[in-house]
């Protein structure tokens, strides 16, 4: 393996910020004039990015390549996994899908991966200065150490040493880092060089003992203790888990969503979100769709017959039809314009058994048909206004009908969705629409001003401004090796 300048950060749990701190790691070594690239051996997610190269990877690498200044590459994320069900996922490696695999599958295919995932690390660490490489959920997850790429599995294998990252907004942190490090067999601990404390509120004074507590009972020394930076609520999410906080918008326009069980690029809606003038409800299930919503955006999803399946359950679809006739906006994306059609079908079993058949919504007189090979492209255009967007597309399905014959947009020179004829139902398959300034003003039918790209620049700024505050940043630039 090269022997580029590397850091490694392992998590004492899932969703405690270690995707965050990369990025801003990204960005602090960037500003140094170093060509810092992200690096995630084995990621989940149903957030995930389209890639320059044609590949997918997940949304979190995607941010922290932007970070950097780098163009997302495949490399970034050679292994995804797409939850389709509660024990089962598409499994995306180096771009490309491979398969589609229960746990008991994927965990027999796993030693066939590591090969795959040292080779794009490897192509990775030739052209940079310095490799920023994220693990996933826990490093304490022994039971899942047998041919881990993950975690410490994929640390030994590249040889990195490996920094802790805690969260002590959800408790117990001192519990959480001397467990994991217990836990560990010896040649891991050795791995450990430092752990970082993350998402601190308070006096930080009050925590002084703990660290002493810590460094008692491990030998292992803190590289920072960073508070909580408000602002990541402003940030592309991953996780569906971070969904609803601090989302939501206060007032004016009241836009509904409903959160899906298979819910995917969930970031659509993060320029709505951000939006002063809108109230964006991501709602959940258990609870009906607000009566005085002004728009319903259907999102995208991992599993569209499945999740019609879900919208039904939970009487969802009454709602949509009901503030359709009082003369509501209904608007899907990718997997959402399926269900808006007539029926989705599919016969190859691409998503689940072949040959299912749903019902869709009725909306749009268009029906969708699960086959080919997945659409997986960027592309620009505009609405029939002639407003700009950009985004990609992500999806298996061909969806045709007389509605298409209103598209919705243009890419490249060619028709993406449809229009019923009161143009009051709309859908395409484009991701990140929202993300264009004047789009989203049209659609609104106000402009804020809001420039919601130059905006995520600048929250990547600010972070990189508070990690370095609260970080050892001398520390840690002299374990990764430089």
């Amino acid at each position: 393996m090269s022997k580029t300048p590397a850091l490694m950060l392992q998590g004492t749990g899932s969703d405690v910020g270690k995707s965050l701190l990369a990025a801003g790691l990204c960005r602090l070594f960037a500003r140094r004039g170093m060509r810092a690239l992200p690096f995630k051996p084995q990621n989940m997610s149903n957030n995930a990015a389209v890639t320059a190269d044609g590949g997918e990877i997940g949304r979190a690498q995607a941010l922290q390549a932007r970070a950097a200044g780098v163009e997302p590459c495949s490399d970034m994320n050679p292994v995804l996994l797409k939850p389709q069900s509660d024990v089962g996922s598409q499994v995306v490696v180096q771009g490309k899908v491979v398969a589609n695999a229960t746990a008991r599958d994927y965990h027999a295919l796993k030693p066939t991966l590591l090969p795959r995932v040292l080779e794009s690390y490897a192509r990775l660490a030739a052209r940079a200065d310095v490799m920023v490489v994220e693990g996933a959920g826990s490093a304490a997850e022994v039971n899942l150490r047998a041919a881990d790429i993950a975690n410490m599995g994929f640390a030994e294998a590249a040889d990195l040493p490996v920094v802790l990252v805690a969260d002590i907004d959800r408790g117990g942190v001192i519990a959480s880092v001397v467990g994991t490090w217990a836990i560990l067999p010896d040649a891991e601990r050795a791995r450990l060089k430092g752990y970082v404390i993350n998402r601190f509120r308070g006096d930080p004074a009050l925590f002084t003992p703990a660290l002493g507590i810590i460094r008692d009972k491990t030998g292992l020394e803190c590289l920072g203790v960073v508070p909580w930076f408000a602002e990541a609520a402003r940030l592309p999410a991953e996780d569906s888990a971070s969904l609803g906080k601090g989302r939501a918008g206060g007032g004016g326009l009241k836009i509904a969503v409903p959160r899906l069980s298979r819910i995917a690029n969930f970031d659509d809606f993060d320029p709505l979100a951000a939006e002063p003038g809108v109230s964006l409800d991501m709602v959940e299930p258990g609870r009906p769709l607000p009566l005085d919503c002004d728009l319903i955006i259907l999102p995208g999803s991992k599993s569209t017959i499945a999740d019609l399946d879900f919208l039904r359950a939970q009487g969802w679809d009454i709602d949509i039809l009901a503030h359709a006739r009082r003369g509501g906006r209904v608007l899907g994306i990718c997997a959402g314009f399926q269900m808006l059609g007539r029926t989705v079908a599919d016969p190859l079993g691409v998503e689940g058994p072949a040959g299912g058949v749903a019902a869709g919504l009725g909306l749009l007189d268009v029906e969708t048909v699960m086959e080919g090979d997945k659409v997986l492209c960027r592309a620009c255009g505009s609405d029939a206004s002639g407003h700009a967007v950009e985004g990609y597309e992500m999806h298996m399905g061909r969806t045709t009908g007389p509605d298409t014959a209103r598209p919705f947009l243009s890419l490249e020179g060619r028709p993406d969705g449809a229009v019923s004829a009161d143009g009051r139902i709309m859908g395409c398959y484009l991701h990140g629409l929202f993300a264009a300034d004047s789009f989203r003003a049209a659609l609104l039918g106000s402009d804020s001003g809001l420039e919601y790209e130059p905006m995520v620049d600048a929250v990547l700024e600010r972070l990189a401004d508070h990690l370095e505050t609260h970080l050892d940043m001398g520390r840690i630039r002299a374990l990764s090796g430089l």
